[in-house]
């Protein structure tokens, strides 16, 4: 057998590029391994090849298999470098240049953990940081998979923070991981992969959707690699229920029935409907119904047909004479509908579109230009003008999705822009996400499963997790009101206490209400790296500040609230009451607004001769607060039992 230096120096030498060792997941020039864990390389050579990896002094070999795949297992390494990674057999070799060892984080979530720094806080010092070295920063392109890839299409490449690079990163996981460089003293790598608008099961394996009770989605989404039209078909004819279930429409009378009695209005334009002028619908978020005829000659009626709708935001259902012809939630995303023959019939046709808008803006958006009718000779109806529209009577939230939707499916973004990262190894995860799914049950459940099974696969049990509660964004509240906002807080809470390994950032404070993508970033930042130092580096300092012990029942009827992880005391801020309170009973819409006298780390609510089951704290989109401690930090949304 070759000794180690011999064998790399000849597979250096080996003429074929195209042999060379072909990495998987995220390791290249400028990476960061995770330090004191064992390092997992592997990848795709040659079959039957000898291969030899050396990094920092410690060399492994094995033999690629059949199908040329191969991997080694070194020994963990303390914090150091920087290191070349070579892996080499006799038909070529690979080298990775500049490798650090330390700790790595992901970042990942939607749309406020995808904001980057140049469109959050570019002003301020810390957003152009000199370059340091020791600070290495990777994002995951924007991709989507039926199954688990093994390697990302486009692999990405590290880059070493300065005032260019950080710009372009993720705000929030920068000024975390900026933070955190001064505490741990050791190289840190951040990988960022968001994308938004997503819903949290498209970012969750398989295992991980089971153990959250979506066996049903994960399977729907293994029959559509197997049988996608049988399973778009099932999937539109769910979707079609589900209506017909909490509208009480029977069937053959639905709005999407060419015969349906509807109030309809002329489209004032192929814009967001919250331009039209239309009252109403100034701030509506909600289904509209759009619908128009189209005359289809006969010979053009025979020949297959692309409908092309132009863009929807958020989501459509589309119907051609009554039939689905398809669906997506992709906001801004063009509609491509393929009609077979026979589809379209000759004469008069009508289609029909339902736009569910979940936040800001929504609508066809077109432009109208685009949206037509394409037959196979050549021949195109155009399609940009002549829509009318209804407001979808309220028939609840929580419409279905299907399984293999871009962001709001299950497991598409997990099989194309994490399964890739393995082998990484991770010491911490931040998780900024959740306002997609407000208004579905058991975010808590989806939330645990997914951080359990990220710890899994790239980590260990202790591996710590960083949770953003959500920003403020909406209309203030007068009165008490069942917040799907307060729900998702309040999950992100429970998950967080309930890990001794995870800790909460608290945002409320530091929204906007009038953009669901406040700027105020930095602190963002800060939190998550407060969060991690108390949870991963052992720091004395609570992981997210005050947070609510319980509540009791004193003998004189008044609730007493006590906290645990308040640095110095509490204070009101402003007043010499604590607002923000709600005392309940156990049904709902019982609650009344109640405020408090602050007694150190504890907050007591006067009776209010009425029975009180239950306190919730923060309890709206927009709630208004006033309680810290001294750092100072708020005390974050939360509903708990009285005893």
């Amino acid at each position: 057998m070759l000794k180690p230096a011999l064998f790399v120096a000849l597979a250096l030498a080996a003429p074929s590029i195209a042999a060379a060792p072909r990495l998987d997941g995220v390791i290249g020039d400028h990476a960061v391994v995770q330090r004191d864990q064992p390092i997992t390389v592997s990848g795709e050579i040659a079959p039957g090849e000898s291969v030899m990896v050396a990094l920092g002094g410690q060399v492994a070999t094995t033999t690629s298999d059949g199908d040329g795949r191969f991997s080694v297992l070194l020994p963990a390494l303390p914090a150091g470098g920087p290191f070349d990674l070579t892996v080499a057999a006799a038909s070529g070799a690979t080298v990775a240049r500049d490798i650090l060892v330390g700790d790595v984080f992901l970042c990942s979530g939607q749309s406020n953990m995808e904001l980057r720094v140049d469109q959050a806080q570019a002003l301020f010092p810390e957003a152009r940081p000199p370059v340091d070295d020791g600070l290495r920063l990777l994002t995951v392109d924007r991709a989507v998979a039926i199954t688990p890839q093994r390697r990302f299409a486009r692999k990405p490449e590290w880059s070493i923070a300065g005032p260019e690079t950080a710009q372009r990163f993720s705000a929030a996981c920068f000024f975390m991981v900026q933070s955190l460089r001064g505490t741990a003293k050791v190289p840190i790598g951040a990988i960022h992969a968001s994308w938004g608008g997503s819903r949290i099961s498209a970012w969750m394996s398989d295992s991980a959707l089971r153990a959250a009770g979506m066996g049903a989605e994960a399977d729907q989404l293994t029959r559509y690699g197997r049988d996608p039209a049988g399973t778009a078909a099932q999937a539109g004819a769910a979707w079609e229920a589900w209506w017909r279930s909490t509208s009480g429409d029977a069937p053959g009378a639905e709005p999407w029935q060419p015969s349906a009695t509807i109030d309809w209005q002329p489209v004032p334009a192929i814009t967001n409907f919250e331009a039209w002028g239309v009252p109403a619908l100034a701030d509506y978020n909600g289904m509209i119904w759009y619908q128009r005829e189209v005359e289809v000659s006969a010979a053009q009626a025979k020949q297959p047909a692309t409908l092309m709708l132009g863009a929807v935001d958020d989501a459509d259902r589309t119907w051609l004479n009554g039939r689905g012809v398809g669906g997506s939630s992709q906001p801004g995303q063009q509609r491509v509908y393929s009609l077979a023959p026979g589809a379209l019939r000759a004469g008069s046709n009508v289609l029909t579109v339902n736009v569910d808008d979940g936040y800001a803006n929504g609508g066809m958006t077109g432009p109208a230009q685009a949206m037509r009718l394409i037959f196979a000779d050549g021949s195109i109806i155009p399609l940009g003008d002549g829509w009318r529209y209804a407001v979808a009577q309220p028939v609840g939230g929580g419409a279905p999705r299907v399984a293999w939707d871009d962001i709001n499916g299950a497991g598409t973004l997990f099989n194309a822009m994490i399964a890739p990262l393995a082998p990484v190894r991770l010491a911490g995860i931040a998780w900024y996400q959740g306002e997609s799914d407000t208004d579905i049950p058991g975010y808590d459940r989806r939330l645990a499963a997914l951080i359990a099974d990220w710890r899994q696969r790239f980590g260990t049990a202790r591996t710590a997790a960083g949770i953003v509660q959500l920003s403020s964004y909406g209309d203030p509240a007068s009165t008490p009101v069942e917040s799907g906002w307060g729900y998702i807080r309040d999950a992100q809470r429970r998950v967080a206490a309930a890990d001794p390994h995870a800790g909460l950032a608290v945002t409320h404070d530091i929204g906007d209400p009038f953009d669901i993508h406040p700027g105020e970033k930095r602190h963002v930042g800060l939190r998550l790296a407060r969060a991690m130092r108390a949870a991963l580096y052992g720091k004395p300092e609570a992981p997210a500040g005050p947070a609510i012990a319980d509540a009791r029942l004193a003998t004189d009827g008044s609730i007493v609230l006590r906290f645990t992880g308040v640095t110095g005391a509490l204070h009101a801020t402003g007043s010499d009451r604590a607002i923000g309170f709600e005392l309940c009973e156990l049904a709902p819409r019982t609650c009344r607004f109640a405020s408090g006298t602050v007694h150190g780390s504890a907050i007591t609510l006067p009776a209010d001769g009425r029975r009180v089951t239950r306190v919730r704290y923060a309890w709206a989109d927009v709630p208004a607060t006033n309680l810290t401690d001294e750092t100072p930090l708020p005390v974050g949304t939360f509903e708990v039992p009285v005893r």
